[in-house]
């Protein structure tokens, strides 16, 4: 069964490039590829920007599959992968919250909370450890707005039950890991 890796901590902390080290250290040399599932999409040129300096920083003989929405349906097409990396999460919330947009609150929780199940499912039954990177949010200040503030509670709430399920737990500050469990 497939260990899950959850990895933690603010904007520029440092979490990709550690959990790309932690997937990169799977990879055995000449062994399958890393299975990269990106979910940023380039929605204008400063995000388009970032996604290539995302690329550029992998190995070139990992297998990028893009899916800003539903990552669990990709699981199966990574079949022949020594590890998936999931980078990141909150991008994946925020995706979700802009497609659903309209939704009540709750309805939009919950589909978030479904499609997140499903991906650990996935991934607790895969045969490759998931390594999953995301931004915590929480130790800051409330959001001033609804919005915000939605986010911010979709966010928690999808963390929450995502550190619950992995068997490791890290949290990154100024590049510098701390193994929370």
């Amino acid at each position: 069964m497939g260990d899950i890796v959850f990895v933690l901590g603010g904007a520029r902390s440092g979490k990709t490039a550690f959990a790309q080290g932690l997937a990169g250290a799977f990879q055995k040399s000449g062994g399958p590829p890393v299975t990269y599932i990106a979910t940023a999409e380039g929605g204008d040129e400063e995000m388009r920007r970032r996604i290539a300096k995302h690329r550029e920083s992998r190995p070139g003989s990992w297998k990028t599959i893009e899916e800003p929405l539903y990552p669990s349906r990709v699981l199966a097409a990574a079949g022949d992968s020594c590890a998936l990396l999931l980078d990141c999460l909150t991008l994946l919330i925020s995706n979700h919250m802009m497609a659903g947009e309209g939704l009540p609150p709750e309805e939009l929780e919950k589909s978030i909370l479904t499609e997140t199940r499903r991906f650990l499912d996935a991934a607790e039954g895969g045969p490759v450890p998931t390594i999953i990177v995301s931004n915590e949010v929480g130790v800051g200040l409330l959001s001033p707005n609804a919005l915000g503030r939605l986010f911010q509670d979709i966010s928690g709430a999808v963390h929450q039950l995502v550190a619950a399920r992995a068997g490791e737990v890290y949290f990154l500050v100024a590049g510098i890991p701390q193994k929370l469990k």
